[in-house]
């Protein structure tokens, strides 16, 4: 029988908004992945002298590979555990890839921001996408890291606690919530949270609460930085009052922050 996330573990995602775990999936099928994506990499992974810049953004992936990734026993079993039995879509692609090298340049996308999950107007623009205080259409943030991540290597920032002062703020916005750029627009005025590094080896999966504000970084170590952030998608709308059956994790964290 799996065993899952301990008792600890749950309690860290509710007040933190994140928990680490650790081999979630094999360094062999990191391998693999990053084999392909070098395949698509306009430089040579021998040549340190082609990588010129910062980042590089590679499209959706849904080879075997990377479904495989998102897939372990270990995972499947975490997504009861926070979300709910049955509350989940099976991932079927690894979204895309943001690949960082090591430069002396500065990447233009390290601002801090909580990805959006449900499309505004127009749906071809992202920066219009919405997140509202139900986190319609997404149960989790997720970090895969596929390549080994020290605190050199570009790791995604977490702020420690933010996703309680994001539900707060979103309870403000009703169902049509806030844009992808409204809400990056008013972290600053939430209150100063610790940061954390999400670092690891390759196979390392961070489980964030969808409301966690987070950023990139420049990246000062030697080798690329292989990392995908997907999300899970929700088949059904959260839960954040009036339930006669309790809450999972996710929606408890979100009422948690509204006071309840």
């Amino acid at each position: 029988m799996l065993e899952g996330l301990t008792k600890q573990q749950i309690e860290q995602f509710i007040r933190d908004g994140f928990v680490r775990i650790d081999n979630a999936f094999s360094e062999e099928n990191a391998q693999e992945v990053r084999d392909i994506l070098w395949q698509d990499l306009p430089c040579d992974h021998n040549n340190p002298d082609t990588w010129t810049k910062p980042v590089i953004r590679l499209g959706m992936y849904g080879q075997e590979p990377f479904v495989r990734a998102a897939n372990t026993d270990v995972l499947h079993r975490a997504f009861d555990q926070l979300v709910g039995f049955g509350k989940w879509i099976t991932c079927k692609n690894m979204g895309t890839f943001p690949v960082r090298f090591p430069s002396n340049e500065e990447p233009d996308d390290t601002g801090w921001h909580v990805d959006a999950s449900f499309p505004g107007a127009d749906p071809a623009n992202y920066l219009e996408w919405r997140i509202n205080v139900r986190s319609k259409g997404r149960a989790l943030l997720m970090l895969f890291l596929f390549s080994d991540s020290t605190e050199d290597d570009a790791p995604t920032r977490i702020r420690t606690g933010s996703h309680l002062d994001v539900a707060r703020l979103l309870a403000e916005t009703g169902e049509t919530g806030l844009s992808f750029m409204e809400l990056a627009g008013k972290l600053a005025q939430l209150p100063r949270r610790n940061e954390t590094m999400a670092i690891g080896k390759a196979g390392t999966v961070y489980l964030c609460h969808p409301f966690l504000a987070h950023a990139a970084q420049a990246h000062r170590g030697k080798e690329p930085r292989f990392l995908a952030q997907p999300p899970l998608l929700l088949r059904n709308e959260l839960t954040i009052s009036g339930s006669e059956v309790g809450y999972t994790p996710v929606e408890e964290a979100i009422r948690i922050g509204l006071g309840n």
